[in-house]
């Protein structure tokens, strides 16, 4: 039986309405929700001695229901005279509740004669669509709206609030000295829900009406466990409104089906009020179901490790669902510069939207929230901050990782890639005082350790080993050598001046007789060592793209030029090696790349760990009796270096640290 509309221009019509209640006789028909989903919203805002008007009651027993809760005096309105009949011949011992057929856009009350208008769903019938008639007809119904309401009396709109219907509440009523408020009814779209329905925001506004404001008071409230949030203006409340449509719209799709199937993944940002800055991001991980997985569960990811590879990359997220057993994980990082409770408070915070992208057969069962570490909300703490002419912003912060902390440089075009980074030791001065320095015998990244085994192939049997550092970021890589192996010459060439005094003054770069530090263009230190006719046992590119369009974030495609090879091919001793760093996000362009280097290179081979993007070449023309037996004793000159400094626990294992990594390319 066809009882709703065809077209939505048929909510409009009296005729249809008549149609539509003799098709259901006496069943009540409740747009947007029962009145026990509504009643902790409406008793809020209506006293039990306000004169109340419902417009478009229809079928519905929301009056019958506000009747019975002690609200006594209460008129319905509906232009439908059949719904009318049904409604008095319904609720005829309810002697102090009316039924009229009235129009609610000319009435025959006298002015300011309620305390509340209450609209369930009228105003969204009325304007299917935006055109000049039916603008022109609400606004002659809420014309009539201020008309009837007394000072300090409220019209009380229950809406989906589509984003013309958002626009006409607000410009009419802020306009017309009228407090705006919209509130998301969570409980309206829960029940929803559970009765099998998909998702779909419902929201109460609530409209006061004054003689004069001295200034526009907007306010909207989004979730259960927020207060009133103000906004300045009428577009930010528009932008806070249709954006949690938006979101909760992605919220219902994803309660409907999984993405592991089309291998996706979605992500979006939460904001708190008005802030032009995000305050969490959430990604949806999902994997191929496994029955004995538990169906979902939310994973809050600890300040300040955001950026690794398990937390930052699609892939790692995958492993961190399959980690911990889910079938969808909800991936929540937060942002720096904003402020975070406890870890209780943050999954209250989070709760509305945990909740609305809960699976569809999941909602009854409980939703664990995971994390790491003894607090699971982390700590960060951000010392430094300023501008290089070169690398733009950048923020130097601490962080703790398993009750060790670290110091980390980030450039925030790319929040997500940690550019240098260092161990933290504490250290006592004279006076007693303790102090966080860098710990230069400590190798944090990955595909350094790589990179250094690789240079230590190089300098074997060498009596004066020399290598260059290109791109020296914190100066890291070049600390560590410089500690590790202090008779090689290195020399670390870095453009930007400014990272060198970050480097200096906050990761512990120092200069001395072996390990010297220019400013200048690395491809024209290249070239003029070229030329001087210089030749060193390594060369190392550790040098990130400052161009976020290309699929390869390091290096610069300038350094991936034939010339460039070519100078390298020829700076690098008869045993020498070019070692790259390499960081591809576009696998088409990993081919193309070896083929270059095999233009320029006999020998090529590669580390990668499948846990990180890094992964690092190693490109020579001379004759090595087999690279990979040179691992072994490289390994061994390292883990010693690390016995002796105290840092057995991060000695290597060369099967499965070194070996298992490594492959010959050609």
């Amino acid at each position: 039986m066809n009882i709703l509309p065809k077209t939505k221009e048929e909510f409009s019509r009296t005729d249809y309405w008549d149609s539509f209640f003799r098709s259901r006789g006496s069943k009540s028909f409740e747009w947007y929700g029962e009145y026990h989903d509504l009643s902790s919203y409406l008793n809020k805002y209506i006293k039990l001695n306000d004169k109340v008007l419902i417009t478009g009651c229809g079928n519905s027993d929301l009056g019958a229901n506000l009747y019975d809760a002690g609200f006594s005096n209460i008129t319905n309105i509906d232009t439908s005279q059949v719904v009318i009949k049904q409604m008095i011949k319904k609720y005829k011992e309810k002697t102090s509740m009316s039924y009229l057929q009235m129009d609610a856009l000319n009435t025959s009350f006298e002015n300011e004669g309620f305390n509340v208008v209450l609209d369930k769903g009228t105003l969204d019938a009325l304007m299917p669509n935006n055109n000049e008639e039916t603008i022109n007809r609400i606004k002659q119904y809420f014309m009539e709206i201020n008309r009837i309401t007394k000072f300090g009396g409220r019209y009380i709109c229950i809406s989906l609030l589509q984003e013309h219907i958002l626009k006409i509440l607000l410009d009419y009523f802020v306009t017309n000295n009228w407090m705006f408020r919209a509130i998301r009814c969570l409980e309206v779209e829960q029940a929803a829900v559970d009765n099998g329905e998909k998702l779909t925001p419902v929201f109460i506004v609530v409209c006061t009406k004054f003689k004069l404001l001295p200034r526009q008071v907007l306010e909207v409230n989004m979730n259960s466990n927020e207060k009133m949030q103000r906004f300045e203006s009428t577009d930010k409340v528009q932008e806070a409104i249709l954006n949690t449509q938006r979101a909760l719209l992605i919220c219902s799709s994803l309660q409907q089906k999984s993405t592991a199937s089309e291998n996706e993944e979605i992500s979006f940002d939460l904001y708190e009020g008005d802030s032009s800055k995000s305050k969490y991001t959430i990604y949806v991980v999902d994997i191929t179901p496994v029955k004995k997985h538990s169906a979902y569960a939310a994973f809050i990811v600890p300040q300040g490790r955001e950026s690794e590879w398990l937390f930052s990359t699609k892939d790692g997220r995958k492993k961190l669902a399959q980690m911990s057993q889910c079938n969808r994980l909800l991936v929540v990082t937060m942002h720096r510069g904003q402020k975070y409770g406890s870890f209780d408070a943050i999954q209250n915070e989070l709760s509305d939207i945990i909740r609305d992208l809960t699976p569809i057969n999941s909602r009854k069962q409980k939703i664990p929230c995971l994390s790491l570490g003894s607090d699971g909300v982390g700590n960060r703490k951000v010392i430094h901050e300023g501008l290089s002419a070169t690398s733009g912003e950048y923020i130097v912060e601490d962080v703790e990782v398993d009750n060790k902390k670290f110091r980390r440089l980030y450039f925030l075009s790319n929040q997500l890639v940690i550019q240098s980074e260092a161990k933290l030791t504490s250290f006592r001065n004279r006076k007693g005082i303790s102090k966080d320095i860098p710990d230069l015998t400590y190798l944090t990244c990955t595909h350094h350790l790589y990179m250094i085994i690789s240079a230590l192939v190089a300098f074997d049997n060498k009596k004066d080993p020399s290598m260059a550092i290109l791109g020296v970021g914190g100066g890291g890589l070049c600390s560590f050598m410089n500690k590790f192996k202090t008779k090689v010459k290195i020399t670390g060439i870095e453009i930007d001046p400014d990272i060198i005094e970050i480097a200096t003054k906050w990761f512990g770069l120092q200069k001395n007789e072996t390990l010297e530090i220019r400013v200048q263009d690395g491809l024209q230190y290249l070239r003029e060592i070229r030329n001087e006719g210089k030749h060193m046992d390594a060369v190392l590119f550790d040098v990130d793209n400052k161009d976020s369009s290309i699929g390869m974030s390091c290096p610069p495609k300038e350094f991936l030029e034939d010339e460039v090879l070519n100078d390298v091919k020829e700076i690098i001793t008869e045993k020498g090696l070019f070692i790259l760093n390499v960081v591809i996000r576009d696998d088409s362009l990993r081919l193309p790349l070896v083929d270059k280097l095999k233009g320029s290179f006999k020998n090529i081979s590669a580390f990668k760990n499948e846990e990180e993007l890094n992964e690092i070449f190693i490109c020579w023309n001379g004759s090595f009796a087999n690279f990979e037996e040179k691992l072994s004793p490289a390994v061994k000159q390292l883990n010693a270096h690390f016995k002796q400094t105290n840092n057995s626990e991060y000695m290597v294992d060369l099967n499965h640290d070194i070996i298992e990594k490594y492959k010959i390319i050609m």
